[in-house]
């Protein structure tokens, strides 16, 4: 039989690179769709923190329905 390919240490570590990269990549996202509207730097600003602040909304979410579904 194959063991895990992991670690305990390499999952939790992946399990965070993966929850952040997420957050970045819907704030950097957010920043992004604001620039259609040509916006000031302070509401380029405001969208990405807002972006940021909705990830990780969305990633606590996530983590919470995907941990209710395994019990």
């Amino acid at each position: 039989m194959v063991g895990p390919t992991m670690s305990d240490e390499e999952r939790i570590s992946a399990n965070a690179r993966l929850r952040i990269g997420f957050v970045v990549l819907v704030g950097i996202s957010a920043g992004l769709v604001s620039l259609q509207v040509d916006p000031t730097p302070l509401q380029v600003a405001g969208s990405v923190a807002a972006g940021l602040l909705v990830g990780w909304l969305l990633v606590r979410w996530l983590v919470r329905s995907y941990r209710k579904s395994n019990l």
